[in-house]
């Protein structure tokens, strides 16, 4: 008995998360030298949760990826939209962290994550068309990703005009 290795759906899962380990070196950066002087919500879950929380989604949604170009026939097939709207939402997902720690334009960042908000329930919606079990798999996402919105915008509403984003702006 040999053991087959399926090799797209493993691309398919580790992509998602070259980005999110590229930003993770700009989020390392910027912790202790911007995030943490922010007023943030007390709700906020702690730094140490983010990186194994977005592998996990990360994972999921290429898993779920991979589920839909295998069943929608890949880009030649009806997985090409679906496909199409998620890596858009990947890319877009990516942008944020280097906008948000990078660029520390919390304002900015919250604009941008209303174009993730909307690729990611698109996906969701499209992916579950091709193969439910995909779209299911991007819930969590969608979840976790009400949570990063609502915690934007808390950064965003208490820290508007503070001297603490302009200081190390400047810097």
């Amino acid at each position: 008995m040999s053991l087959q290795i399926n090799w797209q759906a493993i691309a398919a899962t580790i992509i998602p998360n070259v980005g999110g380990i590229a930003g993770g070196f700009i989020t390392r950066q910027a912790i202790p030298k911007w995030y943490e002087g922010l007023k943030r919500p007390e709700w906020r879950p702690p730094n140490k949760a983010f990186g194994p929380v977005w592998t996990t989604l990360y994972c999921s949604m290429g898993y779920a990826s991979y589920l839909v170009f295998r069943d929608g026939n890949g880009f030649g097939g009806s997985a090409r939209l679906p496909l199409i709207v998620y890596a858009s939402n990947v890319a877009l997902n990516w942008a944020w962290t280097p906008i948000f720690f990078g660029a520390r334009r919390i304002d900015l960042a919250l604009c941008e994550m209303q174009l993730v908000n909307a690729t990611a329930v698109a996906t969701c919606y499209l992916f579950h068309q091709i193969n439910p079990v995909a779209g299911y798999l991007i819930i969590p996402y969608c979840m976790w990703l009400g949570l990063a919105t609502a915690l934007n915008y808390a950064i965003w509403r208490d820290n508007r005009g503070s001297a603490t984003i302009e200081e190390v702006k400047d810097k």
